[in-house]
């Protein structure tokens, strides 16, 4: 779903990027090897309830939620998507789709047989169709069709608008072979990874000229292959609506229609409910809503212990309901309103939680990796020593239980950049980085001059006109050595001095933000509804609440008060910087941040508008990272985020002191600048399992003393305007799994070469981190037709892509499938292609109740 991925059309489609941010967060288990092992490792089964055909009834519709409406059915253009891929899979040709293990497995409903058939002087693929196959049109599918794909895809027409070549551009020639149903290629020069092309096989009537491949095929497809037609598009709608194939030669289709169906990520869970959908892509909460619908199952109609009102206490619900019958009209009028909106809310969830009941979550890992990217363009991690630190002061096997684990999926890290657990190419190349040590960490930085007062110390080579030479300038011409000490003394001890002055200030106007944002929360904390505003009036403030209970409008009892004023002395610093560092990008809508968000003169210099919290909110926004820890979710920003408003003083007003300088907290510095990394994150309400790795993330890279801004910006932004533009030093994105890392891991790995304008072709090397070696290790690769040892090559191009430290695999994304509980082959696939044809309702007697939902 909502995952961070990289947008499709960037690299080669299908197996290529997609950019799920909102990786989404929309992501294996990564067992078996340890660092340097062999392929020993076993990934996730899918799990799609898998029938035999004779248990799955014929006919009924099928609904299944797609992101959006596709934006083209091209599948080799740029703006191809997932639901590209998702729709194309049931109309067009795959010959070799990948199967269970990410192996591509000959497909043959369209092939009897592919192979090489000679290698020397050229290598030359013979493909022998299968001789029903069929266009919809009724024509054989056969050579012209290979011909007219290699030559819109060849590049060397640029009249086709193509996102990709890769592999086409090595093909000499395609001719007939000894019948129509041979198809010859040569190629020009050995291509290990030939069964990656025709795949989506278009007819010649949509690859045949640039007009008909450009235009074409964005918003139709006339003619298709496959166990299913294109039936109708309706944008009004949102559907993309596909028939039974007639001519169809293969097992035929259980369903007689499949409807992909245009549901935004929030709008699932109601979708579901409601029987809009029957199959969606859902992410944790919907899965707990699911699970906790089925448990409650059998409990004869009483009131849910979860949802609305069930955090209601029985001295609050007194309350409430005295105010509701009290003497006071306003403000039993507000109490009542308060209690009818509580109870409309409550008969929705329970309606939503009952229709939730006729569904299952499917689960697996999805065929995508979670990575953090380091950019090695520019600023501190231009330096491998500094990369190989951030790495380093990972704990990867941490990371992958904050998502994984409350899954219940296997949390162990990925190992390599270039396949997954249980494909057969897999092997932890970790080791040429080394494991997490914080120790090696802290030296590596050292080692590149980072130090602890380093952030204080003026650049040692200070040059002309600057603020040390302003200062030299006022006193007296340098004389003897003794006159010289006696300055650098007299210096020191101004330094002091002024640091002390400056600390004071700071305490002062820290301590008099924390008044004035106690003062300005009161009355306005989350939990202010209109009942709350009706127990004001009456005067009550809080009588008959529970001990130790929090009064209205977020003011906490004296023991409470106590206890925070307590925390705000024994806590350090260390959690308050991160939330000091942070940046929300556009519009920020917090309490206490009325002022305009502009850029704020400083000095003449403009400045980014920081907010930070008083010392009280920074033990609030504590709790909440250890709480979002605990739990997986997001941290305490992110929560406000998801709705208006926030926790009273989450957010000092304009005027709170700003951060304490880095040194003071022990952040590492050179020559008088701070370490500190731009790490930026999504903001959509899909990317919480990402924001909660990038919290901790930041808390391991603080242990070693780099400090890290939280840059958050909207999920539509997060890629063009940020990751691929490298503006950026951190950052959390997904890539998919491949079956041809020689030919797709390119692109991602390659070293940028210097443009003419003097710029950098990175492809899709968004790090900027690559070497010669690691292009020279795909190359060989990709030229390699004994598959071993292709591999071998693979497994040492990924260990110097982890020795380079540009980015960090994290751990395989989550795969969660809503299902109706009655549809079988279907759900969480795994690496596999779906079977489309297979798809169906699970038959009455197989069930084993009445299958009375109408469809």
């Amino acid at each position: 779903m909502s995952h961070v991925g990289v947008p499709r059309g960037t690299v080669r489609k299908r197996r290529s990027l997609a950019l799920l941010t909102t990786g989404v967060l929309t992501i294996p288990v990564l067992a078996g090897c340890s660092s340097g092992g062999e392929e020993t490792s076993r990934g996730v089964p899918q799990d799609i309830a898998p029938a035999a055909r004779q248990a799955v009834s014929d006919g009924s519709t099928v609904n299944w939620a797609v992101d959006a409406l596709p934006a083209t059915f091209n599948a080799f253009q740029a703006d191809a998507d997932s639901a590209t891929t998702r729709i194309t899979g049931a109309l067009l040709p795959s010959l070799f789709p990948m199967d269970a293990s990410g192996q591509p497995k000959l497909n043959p409903d369209y092939l009897e047989s592919a192979k090489i058939i000679e290698r020397e002087p050229k290598q030359v693929v013979l493909y022998k169709l299968n001789q029903q196959a069929v266009w919809s049109d009724g024509r054989e599918i056969g050579a012209p069709d290979f011909v007219a794909q290699w030559r819109a895809l060849s590049g060397k027409d640029s009249a086709f608008w193509t996102a990709r070549n890769s592999g086409y551009e090595r093909i000499e020639k395609i001719e007939r072979g000894a019948d129509d149903l041979q198809v010859r290629v040569t190629f020009s020069k050995p291509y290990a990874d030939w069964r990656s092309l025709f795949s989506p096989l278009y007819p010649k009537e949509v690859t045949g000229s640039p007009d008909a491949f450009n235009d074409g095929a964005r918003t139709t497809l006339k003619n298709t292959a496959g166990p299913f037609v294109l039936r109708s598009v309706s944008k009004a709608k949102g559907t993309v609506t596909l028939a039974r194939n007639p001519r169809w030669w293969g097992d035929k289709a259980k369903l007689d229609t499949l409807v992909f169906r245009a549901v935004a990520a929030g709008d699932r869970t109601q979708a579901l409910a409601d029987g809009t959908v029957d199959v969606a892509d859902i992410d944790a909460s919907t899965a707990d809503r699911i699970a906790l619908a089925r448990r409650d199952r059998g409990n004869n109609g009483q009131p849910l212990a979860h949802g609305p009102g069930s955090e209601t206490t029985p001295a609050a619900a007194l309350r409430s309901w005295a105010l509701a019958h009290g003497s006071d009209e306003e403000a039993a009028e507000i109490a009542q309103a308060a209690r009818e909106k509580n109870r409309k809310a409550v008969v929705a969830y329970t309606a939503e939680q009952k229709g939730l009941r006729d569904f299952v979550v499917r689960k697996s890992l999805e065929p995508a990796y979670t990575q953090l990217a380091l950019n090695g363009e520019s600023g501190p991690l231009a330096d491998d020593r500094v990369r190989r630190a951030v790495a380093r002061a990972l704990d990867r096997e941490e990371l992958a239980r904050t998502v994984l684990g409350p899954l219940g999926l296997p949390a162990k890290p990925l190992g390599s950049h270039l396949a997954l657990a249980g494909q057969p190419g897999y092997k932890d190349g970790s080791g040429a980085l080394g494991d997490q040590n914080t120790e090696e960490a802290q030296a590596l930085l050292a080692d590149a001059g980072w130090t602890r007062g380093g952030a204080v110390q003026p650049p040692k080579d200070t040059k002309a006109g600057s603020e040390a030479e302003k200062k030299g300038a006022k006193g007296d011409a340098p004389g003897t050595a003794e006159d010289a000490e006696k300055e650098a003394a007299e210096g020191t001890k101004g330094d002091e001095e002024a640091k002390s002055e400056k600390a004071e200030n700071e305490r002062k106007t820290e301590q008099g933000g924390e008044r004035k944002t106690e003062r300005n929360g009161e009355g306005n904390g989350e939990g202010n509804g209109e009942e709350e505003k009706a127990e004001k009036k009456t005067g009550q403030d809080g009588e008959g609440s529970t001990a130790g209970s929090e009064k209205p409008g977020g003011e906490k009892s004296g023991s409470e008060k106590a206890e925070g004023e307590k925390a705000d002395r024994a806590s350090e610093d260390s959690a308050a910087s991160r939330d000091e560092g942070l940046y929300i990008v556009g519009q920020d809508n917090k309490p206490g941040a009325h002022a305009p968000a502009h850029a704020v003169s400083t000095g003449g210099v403009s400045a980014v508008h920081v907010l930070a919290p008083a010392r009280t909110a920074a033990v609030q926004s504590a709790a909440l990272l250890r709480q979002a820890g605990a739990l997986g979710e997001d941290g305490a920003v992110a929560a406000q985020d998801k709705q208006p408003g926030g926790a009273a003083g989450a957010y000092a007003p304009v005027g709170t002191a700003a951060p304490a300088p880095a040194a003071a907290k022990g952040q590492l510095g050179k020559d008088g600048k701070a370490l500190t990394l731009r790490f930026v994150l999504p903001s959509g309400p899909g990317s919480q399992s990402l924001r909660s790795v990038g919290d901790k993330i930041a808390v391991m890279l603080e242990k070693i003393g780099i400090g890290t801004e939280i840059i958050k910006v909207p999920d539509e932004s997060y890629f063009k305007d940020h990751v691929a533009s490298g503006a950026y030093d951190l950052a959390l994105y997904s890539w998919p799994a491949t079956a041809y890392p020689a030919t797709d891991g390119r692109p991602i790995y390659a070293k940028p070469e210097p443009a003419t304008d003097g710029s950098l072709l990175v492809e899709q090397n968004y790090t900027r981190v690559g070497t010669d070696h690691i292009d020279q290790l795909f190359d060989q690769a990709a030229a390699e037709l004994d598959e071993k040892a292709a591999r071998e090559l693979m497994k040492q191009a990924d260990a110097r892509i982890w020795a380079a430290a540009g980015s960090i695999p994290l751990f395989q994304r989550p795969q969660l499938v809503a299902v109706d509980k009655k549809l079988a082959n279907v759900g969480a696939f795994g690496f596999a292609a779906p079977r489309y044809q297979d798809i169906g309702f699970k038959n009455r007697q197989a069930a084993g109740s009445p299958a009375d939902r109408k469809k």
